[in-house]
């Protein structure tokens, strides 16, 4: 059994989930507005995502991978209208009062919410293929022991990165007003709405 798996999942974890896209500007506006643990659970969602499309690109799930690939239209187009919706909702939604509690039941929409969310990019697995190459994981005829490790450190490696970004991000959230918490959404609403049509436009051409 080799650990270095463990290490090389570690960084492709982080790697998949550093680039700042539309999930990556949910959790932070979530982490600004809302609180750390709201942004942070946003960020679980979106690293047990990417664990799924390791397995599929670990261990070969051809009949998934075909799937997902036949169907790549539709699936492309209702993640461009998720984003819409969820742009607008940003853009739309109050100021959440910072003593406001936390519920189980708001956590585990906002974990399901973004799963989903990142699940529906399909293109993702490719982006895993390409680092398992680029670091010299090796995808045919590996034992099922060391595929377990390079998994389990994707998980982590994106875990740590969600639990940093969202802890530094979170450092401005009790120092914002409730006038500029409105703004933060309207500007990362209006972004992730402008990514949505792009993605839209982009399925449909």
């Amino acid at each position: 059994m080799e650990f270095s798996f463990f290490f090389k999942g570690i960084i492709i974890g982080a790697s998949v989930s550093a680039p700042v896209g539309p999930i990556g500007l949910l959790c932070i506006n979530r982490s600004l507005t809302e609180g750390r643990l709201r942004g942070f659970v946003s960020g679980l969602g979106a690293a047990t995502a990417d664990m799924v499309f390791c397995v599929i690109a670990g261990f070969g799930f051809t009949f998934v991978s075909r799937l997902l690939e036949e169907h790549a239209f539709w699936i492309s187009l209702v993640g461009a209208c998720g984003l819409v919706f969820l742009g607008l909702r940003i853009f739309f939604s109050k100021p959440v009062e910072k003593s406001c509690a936390v519920t189980g039941g708001d956590l585990v929409h906002i974990y399901v919410s973004t799963f989903v969310l990142t699940l529906i990019n399909p293109v993702t697995i490719l982006f895993f293929v390409a680092l398992f190459t680029s670091l010299g994981v090796t995808l045919t005829h590996m034992d099922y022991p060391s595929l377990t490790l390079l998994i389990t450190g994707v998980l982590v490696g994106a875990v740590l990165w969600w639990l940093l970004l969202t802890g530094c991000v979170s450092l401005l959230h009790r120092k914002l007003t409730q006038k500029t918490i409105r703004w933060v959404n309207r500007i990362s609403g209006t972004i992730v709405m402008v990514l949505g049509l792009l993605a839209f436009l982009n399925a449909v051409k």
